[in-house]
């Protein structure tokens, strides 16, 4: 799910902006994990970050305890509609382009 972030050719507004190698168009398979990075795009930034001082979500203990984290990212801007989503789930699927 991360590398489809990161390719442009596969979103319409990429959320993630990788380094490394992240597949191709011609069906080339993304790198391991260990040699790829990733950050938000400025957009992604724009529209999933930009809300939560504003006190509109919930926020809950992490992991271990030692910072907050959101429950959910408040986004700007209607995720679904921009990037498509595809997937199977039982008794149904979806196919948005």
């Amino acid at each position: 799910p991360l590398v489809r972030l990161a390719q442009g050719f596969a979103m319409g507004m990429p959320l993630v902006d990788g380094h490394g190698n992240f597949g191709s168009t011609d069906g080339d398979p993304p790198a391991a994990m260990r040699y790829t990075e990733c950050k938000l795009t400025p957009f992604a930034q724009r529209a999933l970050l930009a809300d939560l001082g504003m006190s509109t979500v919930e926020f809950i203990p992490n992991f271990d305890g030692s910072a907050d984290e959101p429950v959910v990212l408040p986004s700007r801007v209607p995720n679904l509609l921009l990037n498509g989503a595809t997937g199977i789930a039982v008794g149904m699927a979806t196919n948005i382009p």
